[in-house]
């Protein structure tokens, strides 16, 4: 019935965007970076779509989309919440590109059924920047994204130095329907049997749900009370239960306590700062909410203006690669430790 109604709704979109029609797209100019893709006519309103509300990471991105709309002279349109539901976010389209929109900004959790909708975007000349996942196929002007993998290996070195390269850790991974999910994953486990072949590695995908991850790391801790790590994908969905499990477990101690867990995170929300403080984690890779906010409008104002990018550096300390389907600009993410947590350029230290 779920692949009925997402059929349903990708049938409807077609048949809107069709009756939408579009104006013949700008004449394209040359722009520093990456991305050519089918362009809007100069000027026009950016549809933006929120993957979720249930994250404290996309919580953060959420305000900060409107904000930067302001600064940035976007005229963007009443923002939609497809709460992690493709069928949602295909019907979310749907609706705000029969109210004009001329570019859209996207964040599709499914990075593979999104691929009917790109490219019936692309047909129509609706120029498509999805931030912080890549599509696995379909259309798009531009990824706003770090590199994932990055994550993966980040976490993985940082957890194999800890452990002197032995012992067990739990991986609690996010949904591998998603690019990042698979990223992530893969990169730490490629890692760790590279550079720490001694330390075994329990894999649990969580699908982003932060209840999975609290019962797969209490099953897990239960069958292998010595375990001495964790990776979270996602410290917007995985923080709060991980800490209360560790809690409830007596082993929510600090780093010189012989008990200790050490937790190494993705997200760099201002929760996770607090809890590395606090020695109750170790470290996170921050993912910039506020840079992707940025630079998707960024994006999104460039495609309706015509403009076209190249694959390289950027002037924003990035670099844009190009991908079989578009272009992707990969921001920075920094891991955070004890060391660097209260460096006030970071994101998750602005946060009001």
């Amino acid at each position: 019935m779920r692949n009925l109604s997402v059929a349903a709704s990708v049938t409807l979109l077609a048949l809107a965007l069709a009756a939408c029609g579009s104006a013949d797209p700008a004449p394209t100019t040359a722009g520093s970076g990456a991305a050519s893709a089918p362009a809007a006519a100069a000027g026009g309103k950016v549809g933006v779509d929120f993957p979720r509300a249930d994250s404290d990471f996309w919580n953060s991105y959420n305000k900060y989309v409107p904000q930067l709309a302001t600064e940035q002279g976007v005229d963007l349109m009443p923002p939609t919440n497809s709460q992690n539901d493709i069928a949602k976010l295909v019907a979310n389209t749907q609706a705000l590109v029969s109210q004009g929109a001329k570019a859209m900004i996207m964040a599709p959790q499914d990075t593979g059924a999104i691929a009917a909708t790109l490219d019936q975007l692309s047909s129509q000349k609706i120029p498509v920047v999805t931030v912080d996942t890549r599509p696995d196929k379909g259309n798009v002007y531009m990824v706003v994204r770090a590199d994932n993998k990055a994550y993966g290996t980040k976490a993985c070195e940082f957890l194999g130095e800890k452990l002197g390269g032995t012992g067990k850790v739990v991986q609690l991974m996010g949904a591998l329907s998603s690019i990042n999910g698979r990223d992530r994953a893969e990169a730490f486990r490629d890692c760790m049997k590279t550079k720490f072949p001694g330390i075994t590695v329990f894999e649990e995908p969580t699908e982003w749900e932060g209840t999975k991850a609290a019962s797969m790391l209490q099953t897990r801790l239960e069958q292998h009370p010595d375990i001495k790590g964790v990776y979270m994908h996602a410290g917007g969905v995985h923080l709060a239960p991980t800490l209360q499990v560790l809690k409830s477990k007596n082993l929510l101690v600090p780093p010189t306590d012989p008990k200790h867990i050490f937790v190494v995170s993705n997200d760099g929300i201002p929760q996770e700062f607090a809890a590395i403080r606090a020695g109750e984690i170790d470290a996170t890779v921050s993912q910039p909410a506020d840079l992707y906010a940025k630079y998707a409008l960024f994006y999104a104002k460039a495609a309706i203006e015509g403009k076209t990018f190249q694959a390289g550096p950027t002037d924003h300390d990035s670099t844009i690669i190009q991908l079989p389907n578009g272009m992707e600009d990969q921001l920075p993410a920094p891991l955070v430790t004890k060391d660097n947590v209260d460096d006030p350029n970071l994101w998750g230290n602005q946060v009001k």
